[in-house]
């Protein structure tokens, strides 16, 4: 059994409009807690606000307290689960890439920089419940439940201003002269799209030095200076994810998760994943299953 990979569709109650979905989260919490109430990923992007509730919000292995104005963004892929203390309120909507870009020619959901690596936070915490977004998410999901001309476009143009209101805010305290190489970004964002493809069977920075057509030296160049990480530590975290993952939320044996991610032998998937993390995949799968 593997982690459930949720749809749009699966949450839906009407097909109005396809490849989108926004509600209030009590109603979304309530209606799908059979879909949400276990650990999980999406075939979409997702965005959401609390008002009101707290809990833990668990994305890849990393803990994140739920409290009044924290804003969550999950991009397809990762997994993640709730635990409420509290009852919570707030907005969430959910979209595919397809529906946000082929309203932009030129504009893409990796512009935004919460969507642009999964090396960037996945929340943001906005001060005293700023009522101006609040404001925005809350119109976003009167225009999603109402019958007016139109509709597709504004819902559109409604969460792009909600993006990019956020995206100021998210960008507040980052130097943006750090990002002075544009060329560097281009390459992380191509090295990411490799690791996802290869990082099962390829694991050695030179692999992926050749796809980009770089050097091995400047691709270890290009992540230290953008992420302040060597090229091995990438490829490392993301086999290190996925083993997580399989050890976790999967009935896959310790054994065949080493295979699955290209380790002939388990001992040295084991010395692997316990250099890495401290902890044998054993003794990190009790831990977890506490």
């Amino acid at each position: 059994m593997k982690t459930a990979v949720l749809d749009i569709d699966q949450f839906k109650t009407s097909k109005v409009l396809g490849n989108i979905y926004v509600n209030t989260f009590s109603n979304h919490f309530q209606t799908n807690k059979n879909l949400i109430s276990t650990p999980h990923s999406h075939n979409f992007y997702l965005c959401i606000m609390f008002t009101k509730g707290t809990g833990v919000h668990e994305i890849d292995f990393n803990s994140y307290k739920i409290k009044q104005g924290r804003v969550f963004f999950l991009k397809p892929g990762q997994v993640h689960h709730w635990k409420f203390f509290t009852e919570p309120e707030g907005f969430i909507f959910f979209h595919s890439k397809e529906f946000y870009e082929m309203h932009y020619v030129l504009h893409e959901l990796k512009t935004f920089p919460f969507y642009y690596s999964y090396q960037n936070p996945p929340l943001l915490d906005i001060s005293d419940i700023d009522q101006e977004v609040k404001f925005k998410f809350q119109n976003l999901y009167k225009e999603y439940t109402a019958s007016s001309p139109l509709k597709e476009l504004t819902i559109v143009n409604r969460m792009t201003d909600i993006y990019i209101t956020l995206t100021r805010q998210y960008t507040v305290d980052i130097d943006l002269t750090d990002y002075s190489h544009p060329g560097y970004l281009k390459i992380l964002e191509n090295l990411e799209n490799l690791l996802e493809e290869h990082y099962e069977n390829e694991k050695l920075p030179k692999f992926y030095a050749a796809q980009l057509n770089v050097t091995t030296k400047h691709l270890n160049r290009v992540v230290k200076e953008t992420l302040d990480k060597t090229t091995n530590q990438l490829i490392s975290e993301r086999v290190i994810l996925e083993a997580k993952r399989l050890i976790c939320h999967s009935n896959n044996s310790l054994f065949s998760i080493a295979e699955i991610l290209g380790f002939n032998d388990y001992a040295y998937f084991s010395k692997y994943f316990k250099t890495k993390t401290g902890i044998n995949p054993i003794d990190f799968q009790k831990n977890y299953n506490r």
